[in-house]
């Protein structure tokens, strides 16, 4: 059996490298006489998908609120491009778990929202949005509004409202959880593709071992609280092979098998 690569994180402050796109460098937080974080340092590389995995918890949301600046850390630091992190920024899009569509607006002005917020002008934000309805899938719905649409294409309105803005990262929380497990295999599938030609840095919270190693160029485990990254795993070699068939592929299975190894004494 081919074991895959697995390193030790230690925590450097000041490592972080020019093909890096996000730092979050000590990061401590604490809620009350809850510590949820304590001295986090993570690097996320420009250009690729980064899954945040552990149990239920463990602060991977946390992580995600505070490099999104929705969240202030007790200590440390958070720099996008960098730049540091003191609040939400043009640089940075959320897509959320809970769609957070406006239920009063259509799929177009829905899609356009963070450019209508940002002052552009109707016929251009209408434009740069129907381009992102169309590769989301949802040409054809853009008057529909989101009581007509199923949880999945909700979800896509969300995904294609984030792309619409431009951001250089794109912050994910568990976006495909509230999908049918066909729905959400084809998600995974459409952001495969946009990874690849979006040419944007995306960091994905997601409590599924599978979907993390189908998707991740860098997989960071997370263990419970006090949170720190446990393990780096990349299976970066799996994106250069056949799509349709890495969920049959002995490494796939192997890296998996190995995520839920570590994982398992920490799942109650």
């Amino acid at each position: 059996m081919v074991m895959p690569q697995i390193k030790e994180v230690v925590d450097v402050p000041g490592a972080q490298e020019a093909d890096n796109a996000v730092v979050a460098r000590g990061i401590s937080k604490t809620y009350g006489s809850v510590e949820a974080l304590k001295n986090l340092t993570l690097e996320f590389p420009r250009g690729q998908l980064t899954s945040l995995l552990g149990p239920s918890g463990c602060g991977k949301t946390t992580l995600l609120k505070i490099i999104a600046g929705l969240l202030q850390p007790t200590a440390g630091e958070v720099e996008v491009n960098g730049k540091p992190v003191t609040g939400p920024g043009s640089d940075r899009a959320f897509v959320f778990q809970d769609f957070a569509l406006l239920p009063w607006a259509n799929v177009l002005r829905n899609a356009a929202f963070g450019l209508e917020l940002r002052g552009v002008a109707k016929s251009e934000r209408e434009a740069i949005a129907e381009k992102y309805i169309a590769e989301v899938g949802l040409k054809g719905f853009e008057k529909a509004y989101p009581h007509e649409l199923s949880g999945g294409m909700r979800q896509r309105v969300g995904l294609a409202r984030a792309l619409a803005v431009d951001a250089d990262v794109l912050l994910m929380d568990e976006p495909f959880s509230a999908v049918d497990e066909q729905t959400r295999r084809k998600f995974q599938e459409d952001l495969l593709n946009l990874v690849k030609h979006e040419n944007k840095t995306f960091i994905f919270v997601t409590h599924s071992i599978e979907e993390a190693v189908y998707v991740s160029d860098q997989i960071a485990i997370l263990l419970p609280r006090p949170s720190r990254v446990s393990e780096i795993i990349r299976p970066a070699d799996l994106r250069h092979k056949n799509v349709d068939n890495i969920r049959r592929d002995p490494e796939y299975l192997d890296i998996v098998d190995s995520i839920w190894a570590s994982l398992r004494s920490y799942v109650e």
